[in-house]
């Protein structure tokens, strides 16, 4: 078994990878994993993947700042969307670790260095939503999110205005059908994008809309929906959530950030509160390294456990990796 993780697109990855990998019917053994020095020579076995790695890095710019265009895809948008709404960084070279049952047997690059994780960043959304759930401050997943949260764009997809409605498990699960319910979107500068549309400009026009939990299309408004609707659950900036209850216990580095835009500042109990977005579209996202990366998936791995401690339940987890019906080719977690 082997959980990887990546970035948005093939072609377009960021410049790190970190792999756990777990071998059926050896004892599974949860060890701090000790990172190679880099530029140290990797194990010969893996010589041919990390080859593979360095030779399909990503065509994008290293810094965003000296050449914008060849930066990311919010230039592919159309006006006023095709412009960044929160920081982007200079990133490194390719750099990643591999590790069985625990140790790390490869690492290549700068694993330390902290780099943007674009559309990884929505699995941190669906860990944050996993401690939502352990405790219990998440609806019942199938309870239609306008009645836990009026007024933030959901209540569009009640049932008299549509024959569906969202669900907590569709932001969860990919499959909610937002463009029926702009207001927040709009309010906080997320352009509205129609499902059933394979690029950006064809997004952007109206079209016909499929009942929430019956369809799923890789769009980055949806789930910035879903992380502000998780804001609002908490009454927390979900960074301060993610320090607490994920970042704290795996011991990860104080390098690591979770940005927002610009414009995507909000109140919540007289006090000020940035949603944070969950990938890297218009900037912002997570910037985490790949050595912190591999001791979240191999907490991830191991059901939710590191060093004996609880972090997530696995009954989360197990519900994020179930496929979904509407996408045979993907699971239901968000990243």
């Amino acid at each position: 078994m082997a959980r990887t993780c990546d970035g948005e697109h093939a072609g377009r990855m960021p410049s790190w990878r970190a792999v756990c990998i777990r071998r059926s019917g050896l004892r599974r053994s949860v060890i701090n994993p000790t990172v190679e020095p880099s530029g140290q020579a990797p194990d010969p076995r893996w010589r041919e993947t990390v080859e593979y790695v360095l030779a399909h890095q990503s065509e994008w710019s290293r810094d965003p700042q000296t050449d914008a265009q060849s930066f990311g895809i919010h230039h592919l948008d159309d006006p006023p969307h095709n412009r960044l709404l929160g920081p982007v960084f200079a990133r490194g070279p390719a750099s990643g670790l591999i590790a069985i049952d625990g140790q790390t047997v490869c690492a290549w690059g700068e694993p330390d260095r902290p780099d943007m994780t674009f559309s990884v960043t929505k699995t941190y959304l669906a860990l944050t939503a996993g401690i939502a759930f352990d405790r219990g401050i998440l609806p019942p997943l199938d309870e239609p999110v306008y009645r836990r949260l009026p007024g933030l764009g959901f209540d569009g997809a009640q049932p008299s205005r549509h024959p569906g409605s969202i669900c907590c498990s569709s932001p969860v699960n990919g499959r909610a059908a937002v463009s029926e319910c702009p207001s927040a979107s709009i309010a906080i500068g997320w352009p509205v994008f129609s499902p059933h549309r394979s690029t950006a400009a064809a997004r952007a026009t109206p079209g016909p809309l499929a009942v929430p939990g019956s369809y799923w299309e890789y769009n980055d408004v949806r789930i910035n929906q879903f992380s502000l609707a998780l804001l609002h659950l908490f009454r927390r900036p979900l960074p301060e959530v993610f320090a607490e209850s994920i970042a704290a216990p795996l011991g990860l580095s104080d390098t690591w950030r979770w940005s927002g835009y610009d414009n995507s500042w909000v109140e919540i109990d007289g006090r000020p509160m940035q949603s944070v977005p969950g990938g890297g579209h218009w900037g912002g996202g997570m910037r985490i390294s790949a050595r912190d990366q591999l001791r979240i998936a191999q907490m991830m791995l191991d059901d939710g456990r590191w060093q004996g401690r609880q972090v997530i339940s696995a009954d989360w987890l197990r519900k994020c990796a179930r496929r979904a019906r509407s996408r045979r080719s993907m699971a239901t977690s968000p990243g």
